[in-house]
């Protein structure tokens, strides 16, 4: 076995202990597929599923699945409106399983995201009845600290660069602590407990995944 997969091994076994503590359950996966057929074990047919942008749950094929799968998908792209936007949105906040990915996890199981409109790190909180996160083990950070730095200087300006942003970031490929309107980093949120117990399942999944 390659040492970094070793790595990967031991440091989602340091984090499922430490999620626990939390009250939220963990699981790793070795690659993109297993992670896949973890969803597809977790949420049962005819559930309804909503999720928040991420790179994570596309290119693991998740997204296709759900849409392609006897679910009922609330999906804010598929909007035409404004008002059909603000009625998924709405749908999505009782919805039976929401799927993100997260900026970053800490080895002491603390998820750490940075959000711009916020939805993400809103459902995140509250809301639907359980939330899937999905990462890759490339997140992975010692601190709460190391997870805010990864996210504004590793993950935010390729995201910037991405969606067209014009922002100093987009760039320097460095954080400017900037106040552009076009500013991706408006909402910073640390969940370091899950009040409800076992409402957020986290697959850790050991490849690189996303930004």
């Amino acid at each position: 076995m390659m040492p970094k997969k070793i790595y990967y091994e031991n440091a989602a076994k340091t984090i499922i202990k430490n999620l626990e503590k939390r009250q939220m359950k963990g699981f790793y996966v070795e690659d993109s597929k297993k992670a896949l057929e973890k969803v597809l074990e977790l949420v049962p047919e005819n559930a309804s599923v909503g999720w928040g942008g991420s790179s994570t749950l596309k290119d693991t094929g998740i997204l296709q699945a759900m849409n392609d799968g006897p679910y009922i998908v609330y999906d804010r792209k598929k909007a035409s409106t404004k008002e059909e936007q603000k009625d998924i949105y709405s749908k999505i906040c009782g919805c039976d399983y929401y799927f993100t990915s997260t900026n970053a996890i800490t080895l002491d199981g603390e998820l750490v995201n940075i959000d711009c409109t916020g939805n993400r790190v809103a459902f995140l909180c509250f809301g639907p009845e359980n939330v899937i996160v999905v990462t890759g083990m490339n997140k992975v950070v010692t601190d709460v600290a190391a997870g805010i730095e990864r996210t504004k200087n590793f993950a935010a300006p390729p995201n910037a660069v991405r969606l067209k942003r014009n922002t100093p970031c987009a760039v320097t490929g460095r954080c400017g602590e900037c106040k552009s309107p076009d500013c991706l980093c408006a909402q910073t949120v640390v969940t370091s407990f899950s009040p409800a117990p076992g409402r957020i399942t986290v697959i850790l999944v050991g490849e690189e995944l996303g930004y």
